[in-house]
C-alpha cells in the first residue's frame, strides 16, 4: 500500500516543463516594485491574469485562488494575480481587491505595470494570450516550480482544476530545491 502511495506521489511530481519564466518587474498592490527575482525564485507559485472590475470569471477565479491560498497556508507557495487592465487597476484598487479576497500579505501579490510588460508576460512568457486592452484573458492558473519553470496549466472552469493545482503544488514542494 505504501509503495502505491509513493508511486502516485512520484508520478504527480513528474510534471512536464512548459518553459522558464524570465525575470520581470511590476508594481504590487502596496505600490512597491515587485521583482520576480528574488520574490518568487526558490518558491513554488501560482499565477493568473484578472482585472478588478471584471463582471465575468475573475471573481470566481479570485475565490479559487483564495482556496489555493487556504489549502497551502504555511507552505512555501506564493500566489500572483496580474491585471489585464493597468489603466484602471491602480495599486490602491488592487489593494482593496486583495483585502476583499483576504489575500495574505507576502503570499498573494496583485500586480500591475506597463501594458507592454503585461502583454509580454501574457503572450510570450505564460503563453496565455495578449494583454492588449480588450480585457479578454485566459481563465487558466499557471503552476511554476522553484526554478521558475512552468509545470502546469489549469482551466479554472473544470471541476477538479483547483484540487489538481493544490495537489501538484504539494508534489513540487516535496521535490528538492
Amino acid at each position: 500500500m505504501l509503495v502505491l502511495a509513493l508511486t502516485g506521489c512520484a508520478a504527480r511530481a513528474d510534471l512536464p516543463s512548459y518553459g522558464a519564466v524570465s525575470d520581470f518587474t511590476l508594481t504590487d498592490q502596496t505600490g512597491a516594485n515587485f521583482a520576480a527575482e528574488p520574490t518568487l525564485k526558490g518558491h513554488v507559485w501560482v499565477a493568473n491574469f484578472m482585472f478588478t472590475n471584471c463582471p465575468g470569471p475573475c471573481p470566481r477565479m479570485s475565490s479559487q485562488m483564495h482556496e489555493v491560498q487556504s489549502a497551502l497556508a504555511g507552505q512555501d507557495v506564493k500566489l500572483v494575480s496580474i491585471t489585464v487592465d493597468p489603466d484602471r487597476d491602480t495599486p490602491e484598487k488592487l489593494a482593496k481587491y486583495a483585502q476583499f479576497y483576504s489575500a495574505t500579505p507576502g503570499v498573494w501579490y496583485f500586480l500591475t505595470g506597463p501594458r507592454e510588460t503585461l502583454n509580454h508576460l501574457g503572450e510570450d512568457v505564460f503563453k496565455l494570450g495578449p494583454v492588449d486592452g480588450t480585457l479578454d484573458h485566459s481563465t487558466r492558473f499557471v503552476l511554476v516550480d522553484r526554478k521558475s519553470h512552468i509545470r502546469g496549466y489549469y482551466l479554472t472552469s473544470e471541476p477538479d482544476a483547483i484540487k489538481r493545482v493544490i495537489d501538484d503544488a504539494k508534489a513540487l514542494l516535496r521535490q528538492p530545491a
